[in-house]
């Protein structure tokens, strides 16, 4: 038999139709040449529920070593539905910095909740900067 090596590349994103990278004008599906297109499988994927942002959270805190308690996961969880799940992933860290300086081990719904008034997720930020563009420098 002869085998046949096969190269698998998995991509992600969720541009529609867009202008393909080099090019200044060409229009397609994703940004992506079309004879590429026609060589690939699409695999529909769907945005993450509530109980699986906090299943997810549960096991990064676990990795990191943080003690959380089910009120914060709760909380990080809405916050991810509401924003992404990157940016309540990223509130992890400052979140049990603030739990250590106020003398606690574990992350409290309270320290969630602060460090996210803190910090702004991409779009608010965005949506901050268009909204008061004239107070910034062009």
């Amino acid at each position: 038999k002869q085998w046949y090596q096969r190269r698998v590349a998995i991509t992600a994103g969720n541009r529609g139709h867009c202008t393909i990278k080099g090019s200044d004008d060409i229009v397609s599906p994703h940004g992506m040449p079309l004879d590429l297109l026609d060589r690939i499988m699409i695999i529909r994927t769907s945005p993450y529920v509530l109980e699986e942002m906090i299943q997810i959270l549960k096991i990064r805190a676990q990795i990191e070593g943080l003690v959380i308690d089910e009120d914060s996961l709760q909380c990080l969880g809405d916050i991810g539905v509401k924003t992404t799940l990157r940016y309540a992933v990223q509130l992890l860290t400052p979140a049990h910095l603030l739990s250590k300086i106020n003398g606690r081990d574990a992350i409290h719904k309270e320290d969630v909740e602060e460090i996210a008034d803190l910090f702004y997720d991409a779009k608010t930020s965005a949506k901050v900067l268009t909204s008061e563009k004239d107070k910034y420098l062009h």
